[in-house]
């Protein structure tokens, strides 16, 4: 099994997102920038801050839904970055709840393989 990369998220809150991630068999977590994130195409869909928080790429109506269910706010990935307007900020109680957050992901997952695939910027050996 190969090393865990460094991270600067709170364990705790990684456990969480992991456990989400694992609640659907076809995504895969990736990790980058000391944060855990899911992504498609290019297309980031999921990430969790190293500040602990999630944020969850959803549909425009499914967002907004989203946003006022939970009482939830937009995502930011860091509190000095102007907040990301498709993704909505998991509460920390609806992390703890991974069967609830699950229809949210797989929509997300849906979601995101509608978007206009987003070219590599890795040169080719």
């Amino acid at each position: 099994m190969p090393a865990k990369k460094k991270t600067s998220v709170p364990p705790d809150k990684l456990v969480l997102y992991e456990k989400l991630i694992e609640s659907v068999p076809e995504i895969d977590s990736k990790s980058n920038f000391g944060s855990a994130y899911t992504a498609i195409n290019g297309n980031m869909y999921s990430m969790i801050s190293k500040y602990g928080v999630v944020g969850i790429r959803l549909p425009k109506d499914e967002h907004t839904a989203f946003l006022e269910k939970y009482n939830a706010e937009v995502f930011r990935a860091d509190p000095a970055w102007p907040p990301n307007r498709e993704y909505v900020a998991v509460p920390d109680d609806l992390l703890e709840d991974a069967e609830a957050l699950k229809p949210y992901l797989e929509m997300s997952f849906e979601y995101v393989q509608t978007l206009k695939h987003k070219p590599t910027t890795r040169k080719k050996k």
